[in-house]
């Protein structure tokens, strides 16, 4: 089958995204298909660049370009879902989050919700035309029913190089791997300490927009003795940080989907987030392979504090978690399987 996948290009910007990208278009390639990758320029400013750029994909007709046949268009990103062909499968990492769950009409403009506006009819007319939906999660496809009335099938895919993911002897800390900005809420992670009664370190790895921010939080609360801000961290470097952590620690908002719960549960490893968190929750379960606490420092603490003083347990409830992802059954095979079905 010859097979065109529609994703966003912002130069220089490289995460969880472009990992997800990669995989699909590798994965589909190693099943025998043909796969060309079609990577469309978006910023998410000015405000009427976003517009142009729905107007742009709208205006795209890819059943036939040059004379070439294209059998199916899998689309992961907003615009590029809004492309025209009559083999179109979606598969939503998630929408522009600005026009839906962070959407917050107390601080908008004029302008943008007109643009919201423009954003939701666009969405729901190109969903709609989809011969299939699926989300990058459950909660992203409900996200899809609560904004847009559309029934998405949630579809897992397996974090990079999950084969080498392992579980060491524990050491006194507890680790979270993410971006520093603000909607991962490591400043949470940070007020715990100034809580916690145990020895038990912290160690925060990533680079972002609020390292600073965070750095200054640090010594502010005095706190630079238990909460290791370590910087960028290589791929080899993370698996190692995971494999001798007592307990991962990923309190974000409202997350897709999660790349972390699930590097997590391959290391062997519980996961303290919480009750808002969105992605993770499909996987944590509250005292069994994790623990869903408050969004507030001090709940945080008193769970921190639990899982240094009881490290057998701890230990247990990773076992655990090694076992719901083996249960889990998430594959890149599975996801070709499902994307290229009739």
């Amino acid at each position: 089958m010859k097979i065109l996948v529609t994703a966003n290009l912002v130069p220089f910007i490289h995460g969880g995204a472009t990992y997800h990208i990669n995989g699909v278009v590798d994965a589909l390639r190693q099943a025998g298909h043909e796969v060309e990758l079609l990577k469309l320029p978006f910023r998410f400013s000015p405000e009427a660049d976003i517009a142009r750029a729905m107007a742009h994909a709208s205006s795209l007709d890819l059943v036939q370009p040059n004379g070439v046949s294209i059998d199916r268009v899998i689309s992961l990103q907003f615009p590029g879902y809004g492309i025209a062909h009559p083999d179109h499968r979606v598969w939503v990492m998630h929408q522009h989050r600005a026009a839906y769950e962070l959407y917050d009409p107390s601080r908008s403009t004029t302008q943008f919700d007109a643009l919201r506006k423009e954003i939701i009819a666009f969405d729901n007319a190109s969903l709609t035309r989809a011969q299939a939906v699926f989300a990058n999660s459950r909660r992203v496809a409900q996200r899809l029913r609560q904004f847009n009335g559309i029934h998405a099938r949630a579809l897992y895919h397996p974090p990079a190089h999950m084969g080498q993911f392992g579980c060491d002897d524990a050491l006194p800390y507890v680790f979270f791997p993410s971006r520093l900005e603000t909607l991962k809420r490591q400043h949470l992670v940070i007020g715990a300490a100034r809580h916690m009664r145990s020895s038990l370190k912290i160690v925060l790895a990533g680079d972002g927009g609020q390292r600073e921010a965070y750095a200054a939080l640090i010594e502010r609360l005095g706190v630079g003795d238990r909460v290791a801000l370590i910087g960028h961290i290589t791929e080899e470097e993370k698996r190692a940080f995971y494999a001798r952590a007592q307990a991962v620690v990923f309190p974000a908002f409202d997350e897709d989907y999660g790349y972390i719960t699930l590097e997590a549960m391959l290391s062997s490893k519980p996961v303290l987030t919480c009750v808002d968190a969105g992605g993770p929750l499909e996987f944590v379960r509250h005292g069994d392979n994790g623990w869903i606490e408050e969004p507030d420092a001090e709940a945080l603490a008193a769970r921190l504090d639990w899982i240094a003083a009881h490290p057998r347990e701890t230990a247990e409830a990773g076992a655990r978690a090694r076992e719901a992802w083996r249960a889990a059954d998430i594959s890149w095979e599975r996801v070709v399987r499902t994307l290229t079905a009739a």
